[in-house]
């Protein structure tokens, strides 16, 4: 399988405007993505796909691969798919890689990775849950699957419900997973899911991948140790270089 690595990344946020270029430790947030996403073995190619001239100029600085895409794109799927358009060459796979975790794990890409084998329409990661306050956070998602290792259903809230269980000792009876923010999509699957029109389960949650699942699309699930730092504000970032040892 021939496997091209994408990461968006997009000028604009609400809460963090041109966090892909914030510095950590002398290197920007998406520079470190980049670097990390090359040290995985399973990706022929890695490109950093971005709506803005000064982010595709800085990725030239520092001699990265990258691709100017459309301003207007919803998502970063979306991205992703205008990207693997642009292409000289022909790849099987798009392994979408979020361009605010500067220290995504080469080894959770490789994970992802393991699970396309030409029949994987998407794919994507999920890893235990260890903490509780993790269950009741909106911004964690959490993901059930079937013995398949097939997504059943993505959620803000915790599922399953354990009825007739303190949901203080949930976590004593049950396996919960959250999910890790790594996707990957067959290529011809990739440019069918971008025509779709939004569904009425991924408003309920805004979680495109329910979008996916309602349409009857099949997400395989992987099981990984490896987990990452999503920066979504000022205050994730800081938070992100204590825990890296970063000044």
């Amino acid at each position: 399988m021939k496997i091209l690595g994408i990461i968006p990344a997009r000028w604009a946020s609400s809460r963090f405007p041109q966090k892909v270029l914030a510095d950590i430790g002398g290197k920007s947030m998406v520079q470190r993505v980049y670097e990390q996403s090359l040290k995985a073995k399973k990706l022929d190619q890695v490109v950093v796909a971005t709506d803005h001239e000064k982010i595709a100029e800085h990725i030239a600085s520092f001699d990265g691969k990258v691709s100017l895409t459309s301003p207007d794109h919803p998502s970063g799927t979306d991205r992703c798919r205008e990207t693997l358009d642009q292409q000289e060459e022909a790849y099987d796979y798009v392994v979408n890689i979020q361009g605010d975790e500067p220290f995504v794990h080469p080894e959770a890409i490789d994970d992802l990775a393991s699970l396309l084998d030409g029949e994987t329409q998407l794919g994507t990661l999920v890893s235990e849950i260890h903490d509780a306050t993790v269950l009741s956070n909106p911004n964690m998602m959490k993901v059930i699957f079937n013995t398949q290792q097939e997504a059943i259903y993505f959620s803000r809230t915790a599922i399953p419900y354990l009825r007739d269980i303190p949901t203080d000792a949930w976590m004593q009876h049950h396996i919960f997973y959250k999910h890790v923010h790594l996707y990957a999509y067959r290529a011809d699957i990739l440019r069918e899911i971008t025509k779709l029109p939004v569904s009425s389960l991924e408003k309920a949650e805004s979680l495109e991948q329910l979008r996916w699942i309602e349409n009857g699309y099949t997400i395989k699930v992987g099981i990984t140790k490896f987990e990452s730092l999503s920066v979504d504000t000022p205050a994730d970032l800081e938070r992100a270089k204590q825990q890296m040892g970063i000044r």
